[in-house]
């Protein structure tokens, strides 16, 4: 079954940050909107001018859209109303102003966030929770 991109927008935001309440689950949110609506790069070639679906299945930038040796994915999620309301309010355009315009996150498993993203892609901006979050640097634009 397909489903629509609200219900995969839901689904990955919990899987992704459910942990980090409600701040996380919104900062990670919002970097799916920055990389949706970034203006050039990578994410701007794969969301083709605003396809947010083509930004959660684009292969390996999500660990919860990975269902080989993953026994937490999208598809065993089953949200609940913040997911929802979540998924909705980042639709509507709304990202939170604690990530800023951050293209990429990650759980380090480690106290403190490296200063940049591991391929220099992206500078630390953030840190919520267990998750690091980096805005891009002028290296992004090449991508």
């Amino acid at each position: 079954m397909a489903y629509s991109v609200r219900e995969l927008f839901a689904r990955l935001i919990q899987c992704e940050a459910e942990g980090e309440g409600d701040e996380g689950m919104r900062a990670v949110a919002s970097v799916v909107m920055n990389r949706v609506n970034v203006p050039n790069g990578e994410f701007a070639r794969i969301s083709n001018g605003g396809d947010v679906r083509a930004i959660i299945m684009q292969k390996g930038q999500f660990a919860c859209t990975k269902t080989v040796n993953n026994f937490q994915n999208i598809y065993k999620m089953n949200p609940s109303s913040i997911h929802y309301e979540i998924a909705d309010w980042a639709l509507a355009g709304n990202t939170s102003s604690s990530v800023g315009n951050s293209l990429f996150f990650f759980n380090p498993f480690s106290n403190d966030c490296p200063n940049f993203f591991p391929s220099k892609i992206g500078i630390i901006y953030n840190k919520i929770g267990k998750h690091c979050f980096y805005a891009p640097t002028a290296a992004y634009k090449d991508t």
